[in-house]
């Protein structure tokens, strides 16, 4: 194996550290601001790196006016729309489930890529989409049979992650054709949070008084600050550097099973720190998706020549 395929390999498994964290990071700060102001307030933060990052190196910004379209569908895509319905979804659902919903992502991505792209799935691949689709349903379903032991409004966000991934999953292609173009990875990120910031400001104004966000920010727990500012800086910049760098040297079906590792680093975080619970129909779906994934995975992996679970 190249060595770079292994800092590929790298990058990913330290991105789906970052991110299975973040779940929980998302849930505890939620309580201190409402997500247009968290995100305003992190898209800022990142907006200043990037500021700052773009104006003091020799980053080529891509001119081509191909790539400034693709770079805004992209920003707005994978910053504005997919992470404002996360974190829309993250307020209503827990962290441990609205981890394990995202994590089917590659899944989708591939569903995606099949429908909009026509890219070939195999039967084997289509039975373990099949099954992964079910267990989802069951898990955004798992409410509903829990008579009241999940807060209420946990169904619309389930179905809000959900609608991120979908989104996301069009980012993610969006991404690969930018960066094996004439986009440096590191411009892509910066620049989307750029154009994040300038998406959400305008909605973010348009629900909240300027007065209510200062006093909002001001008033907030430095816990509070400290977990916007992971976001915007580990699992804004970093994370999405990173996972850019890495898509442009493997294929984006190798990249799966680094996102299904994410919910093994979100759940001791879940239930320790948050004190978030189990139910049965959560573990019932949740190894109905993981049979799926390792169906489609554990195909995949004989037809590369190796077994990648």
């Amino acid at each position: 194996m190249n060595t770079h395929r292994i800092s590929a390999y790298l990058m990913l498994l330290a991105v789906s550290v970052i991110w299975g964290i973040a779940g929980p990071v998302i849930k505890f700060t939620l309580g201190s601001f409402p997500p247009l102001i968290f995100l305003a307030y992190r898209f800022a933060v990142s907006s200043v790196i990037a500021t700052v990052v773009l104006g003091t190196t020799k980053v080529k910004l891509p001119k081509h006016p191909n790539d400034v379209l693709g770079i805004f569908l992209y920003s707005v895509f994978s910053v504005t729309i997919a992470l404002g319905l996360l974190f829309f979804g993250f307020e209503k659902t827990t962290s441990l489930v609205g981890t394990v919903i995202a994590a089917t992502g590659p899944l989708v991505t591939v569903a995606v890529g099949a429908l909009l792209l026509r890219e070939r799935v195999t039967p084997v691949e289509r039975w373990g989409i099949t099954i992964a689709t079910i267990g989802t349903i069951l898990t955004i379903a798992a409410p509903v049979f829990t008579d009241g032991a999940m807060p209420s409004g946990t169904v619309l966000g389930n179905l809000l992650v959900i609608a991120s991934v979908f989104v996301d999953a069009i980012s993610v292609y969006l991404a690969k054709l930018l960066v094996r173009g004439r986009t440096p990875p590191a411009a892509l990120t910066h620049i989307s949070f750029l154009i994040g910031f300038l998406t959400i400001a305008p909605l973010v104004l348009a629900s909240h008084t300027p007065q209510d966000i200062v006093q909002t920010i001001v008033r907030a727990p430095p816990w509070a600050h400290a977990g916007v500012w992971f976001m915007a800086i580990v699992s804004g910049t970093v994370a999405y550097t990173l996972r850019n760098r890495a898509v442009k040297t493997i294929e984006i079906s190798e990249a799966a099973v680094f996102t299904y590792l994410q919910p093994l680093w979100a759940a001791p975080l879940s239930l320790m720190w948050l004190g978030e619970t189990i139910t049965a129909p959560f573990v019932a779906g949740a190894i109905i998706i993981a049979m799926g994934v390792a169906l489609s995975e554990w195909k995949q992996g004989w037809k590369h020549g190796r077994i990648r679970l």
